[in-house]
């Protein structure tokens, strides 16, 4: 007996068979994973560096040059390149197709550890990493504009509160900020104002350094309890920056208004972004490069 005779003498359970098939199909359809390309994605990690006032030969020469030494003996990486510019450098390393990039990861992070310590000891703060192909386009872009609330503001809701929720959904590697305006004091010194009143660029410097820490004093203890001391000298604004003393001449003070320029800005002022003809922040959305765009941008507008 053939399969179709033996379903013509059997239509109940040729029926049901039927049924069966068709309620799977349904099933299935609904957990399939939907893309909007097919998963052919390099794992790739982004490392990058900074030291204040480095230019870039010093940076490819005692930045890039230990981490590539290092990054170099790490088992499946395929390619490797590097970029250094003014107090940057970026090192992007691609990992063969079958790489786990969570185990890339950790390989990538005992690297920068080794290569530390070959660091030059200016460079406080180490280099940090990111799961993520920089040659990628962004999988969302988000406006924020707030009207005439400052863009300075605006810069720190979204670095504060809006960035860190959008990285903690699954699959984002990172956020970036376009036309990003982090609110900073700008001081001009005026050479010819300082120079009358004997006051040169580093005595200025160090004074300013001086009176914006933020250092623990010490403790109180006592027979019955102890106090934590704590003097915040930290200055907030430019009208407090301009009242600051910085040195003294025939017994008079010298304030920093005396010898420079200080007015309330943005750390730089040579980058913005525009929604149409107004200024604003534009937030985009990286993803991992195993993760589903799909996903990645449902997970962010459900934040």
């Amino acid at each position: 007996m053939n399969l179709p005779e033996f379903c013509i003498r059997r239509p109940v359970m040729t029926g049901l068979l039927s049924i069966a098939a068709v309620v799977a199909g349904v099933l299935a359809y609904f957990q399939m994973p939907v893309a909007a390309v097919p998963r052919v994605d390099f794992p790739v990690i982004q490392v990058s560096a900074s030291l204040a006032g480095a230019s870039p030969e010093t940076m490819a020469s005692s930045v890039a040059l230990p981490l590539e030494r290092q990054f170099s003996t790490i088992a499946g990486l395929d390619q490797m390149s590097s970029t250094s510019g003014q107090e940057t450098t970026q090192i992007t390393l691609q990992f063969v197709l079958g790489r786990n990039i969570d185990a890339a990861a950790l390989d990538v992070q005992s690297a920068i550890s080794r290569a530390q310590r070959q660091m030059p000891i200016e460079m406080t703060v180490p280099p940090s990493f990111r799961k993520v192909n920089p040659a990628d386009a962004p999988v969302l872009l988000l406006t924020l504009q707030g009207g005439e609330v400052p863009l300075s503001r605006l810069n720190d809701t979204a670095a504060l509160v809006i960035s860190p929720a959008l990285s903690r959904v699954p699959g984002v590697a990172q956020v970036l900020t376009y036309g990003e305006q982090q609110y900073a004091v700008r001081i001009h010194l005026d050479p010819d104002r300082a120079a009358a009143l004997g006051m040169g660029f580093d005595d200025a410097q160090k004074a300013i350094a001086a009176a914006n820490t933020n250092t623990p004093v010490g403790l109180l203890s006592g027979p019955r309890q102890q106090l934590t001391l704590r003097a915040n000298d930290q200055l907030s604004n430019a009208e407090a920056f301009a009242n600051l003393v910085v040195g003294g001449r025939n017994g008079a003070p010298i304030r920093l208004s005396d010898i420079a320029t200080v007015e309330d800005g943005v750390a730089n002022a040579r980058i913005a972004a525009w929604n149409g003809r107004d200024r604003a922040l534009i937030l985009a959305v990286q993803r991992q490069p195993d993760a589903n765009t799909v996903e990645v941008v449902d997970g962010v507008r459900c934040v």
